[in-house]
């Protein structure tokens, strides 16, 4: 667990990536979507937030067709990106009349939704080189000058993947230097398995993005979101 001192409680705007994995692992995972519901409702009153949906095993699925079909990567990417606004749409039905009705294709869209919705849901917003919605999410956080939270299916970062390596050791804070060096020492390729992508990880660097990232125990949310010990990863100097 790690002492949580740095979120600034005042803070009305906070930037969620929702990993694919998590909305649909093999089926859609309802009750952990219900629970996400009901956690951020609980904090419509101090705070807005964006949700980027990712696209998890869905969008490797259709990337890994596409590669036999030797598709470029450009063609790769946009099938994902497809999928990320798929889920978006699903998770903005899922929220209902508090989320936004339209789906969000830039950056100013995304800020006008927030001045009448309590939460913004969106996926990528457009093709960027190797990319996925972690990036989105990462822009979206630095264009509003705000924390970035990212939900994954691990309970953060550690020394080597934990599901393929049991001695793997938990993190539970880095720098955003050390981070990007980690990140940067794999290759990209769509539909990638990181806790954050390496476009992601420059970028919360360069501009100094308060970034955690937590697992599927939306417990971890929570204290966050009031400013208590979690147990996950902050990324920050």
């Amino acid at each position: 667990f790690y002492k949580n001192y740095y979120l600034n409680k005042t803070m009305e705007k906070i930037v969620i990536s929702l990993g694919g994995s998590l909305i649909v692992p093999d089926k859609i995972d309802y009750e952990f979507l219900d629970e996400f519901k009901d956690t951020i409702g609980k904090h419509y009153k101090t705070h807005k937030f964006i949700v980027v949906a990712g696209g998890g095993s869905i969008a490797r699925k259709y990337i890994e067709a596409l590669k036999k079909e030797n598709k470029s990567k450009n063609e790769l990417s946009q099938a994902g990106i497809r999928v990320t606004r798929m889920n978006a749409f699903f998770l903005m039905q899922l929220f209902g009349k508090e989320a936004n009705d339209n789906l969000p294709l830039n950056m100013h869209e995304i800020k006008n939704y927030l001045v009448k919705n309590k939460i913004v849901i969106c996926g990528a917003l457009r093709f960027s080189e190797n990319s996925t919605s972690d990036t989105t999410a990462a822009k979206i956080a630095n264009y509003l000058n705000t924390i970035f939270i990212n939900i994954t299916n691990v309970k953060g970062l550690y020394t080597s993947d934990p599901r393929k390596n049991k001695d793997a050791k938990f993190i539970p804070k880095i720098s955003w230097k050390e981070f990007e060096k980690i990140a940067l020492k794999s290759k990209y390729s769509p539909g990638q398995h990181f806790v954050l992508d390496q476009n992601a990880a420059t970028l919360i660097r360069k501009y100094k993005i308060k970034t955690y990232i937590v697992g599927k125990n939306l417990k971890n949310l929570e204290r966050i979101l009031k400013g208590k010990i979690f147990e996950g990863t902050l990324i920050k100097d």
